[in-house]
């Protein structure tokens, strides 16, 4: 196979298995869903549940190898898709614009914009979801 289908399908495995673990994960499932399902029988219905499916493996492990696994077998499922129709590759190529993948170097899920108020800040300041589990009052 074309090593630029392999690598597309592998881009957009990789982008895939990101989404899983991002605050537009069901926007990117719905959107995997489409491009799949629009290319297999049976659509996108059954897609989206097995796309949830991997993702609660994911995020239930949080392993290097059950991402690797699931980063494989979405890689076969879309390159099958490219192999299978030429239109394919113009569409995965919007769809990983949209999710805002630039491949292993570049960003990751799309800009983020912060704004701090309340006062002055006089030193650093961290963004994060979880610091710790202290509990006040």
């Amino acid at each position: 196979m074309d090593p630029e289908v392999t690598a597309l399908a592998a881009a957009g495995a990789t982008a895939l298995v990101q989404a899983m673990v991002g605050d537009g994960w069901t926007h990117a499932r719905d959107r995997v869903a489409a491009f799949l399902g629009r290319r297999r029988d049976g659509g996108e219905d059954g897609l989206a549940g097995e796309l949830d499916e991997a993702r609660a493996e994911l995020t239930a492990s949080r392993d290097a190898t059950v991402e690797e696994g699931l980063r494989v077998e979405w890689r076969n499922r879309m390159r099958r898709a490219l192999r299978d129709d030429p239109e394919a590759a113009r569409e995965l190529r919007a769809l990983l614009a949209e999710l805002g993948y630039e491949g292993e170097g570049g960003a990751r899920g799309g800009a983020a914009h912060n704004t701090i108020s309340g006062g002055v800040q006089h030193g650093g300041v961290i963004q994060a979801h979880t610091v710790g589990d202290v509990h006040l009052g």
